[in-house]
């Protein structure tokens, strides 16, 4: 295995905070090393244990249509 897919899927990008708005910012940088662009819509998925909000994760909503087609579409085919 090369040492890129060693690296698995999960890497610190960046550090971000909230501004006074409550927005967070994605630096330039991590924008275009992914094409992100505005108006892209994003998921917030949260995490929580018994002690609160553990993390956060974004993912794309275009991906996740996909995985819910996956998912669903067996169980509505048997149902239907």
């Amino acid at each position: 295995m090369s040492q890129e897919k060693d690296k698995g899927c999960c890497e610190i990008e960046a550090i971000v905070s909230f501004d006074d708005r409550g927005q967070l910012v994605i630096p330039k940088d991590v924008r275009k090393k992914y094409g992100l662009k505005a108006g892209d819509k994003f998921a917030l998925v949260s995490c929580t244990n018994e002690e609160g909000l553990c993390c956060f994760t974004l993912m794309k909503t275009g991906d996740m249509q996909g995985m819910v087609k996956e998912t669903l579409s067996p169980i509505f085919s048997e149902v239907l």
